[in-house]
């Protein structure tokens, strides 16, 4: 059962870009957009590492925004117009947007 009182991440999953040079030029500006967000309590970026037979990878980076709860996520959402431009403007190549519920956030050991 959802508990919209659980820890809450919105992720943005990036696909791989038709300008990945100027995806990149364009990407700090977004994470600057994204650290403004209210109630963020974790900001995490990864990029996808490449196939070693260099096809196309699944998607080229993702970004994951952490609150405390699903009501400070959607908060942030409706603050969220210049950094959702900003994200449709440079991901060329598409992006999704997703809510997730945080179930499990452990140290494997």
């Amino acid at each position: 059962m959802t508990e919209y009182g659980n820890p809450t991440k919105i992720t943005f999953v990036y696909s791989n870009p038709t300008d990945p040079d100027a995806f990149e030029a364009a990407y700090a500006d977004q994470l600057a957009l994204a650290r403004k967000l209210p109630g963020v309590i974790r900001l995490q970026t990864s990029k996808v590492w490449p196939k070693q037979d260099g096809s196309p990878t699944p998607a080229y980076r993702l970004l994951d925004l952490y609150f405390a709860d699903y009501a400070a996520a959607s908060a942030a959402a409706a603050e969220a117009g210049p950094l959702v431009k900003a994200t449709v403007e440079h991901a060329t190549g598409g992006v999704v947007i997703a809510f997730a519920e945080v179930l499990e956030d452990a140290l494997a050991g």
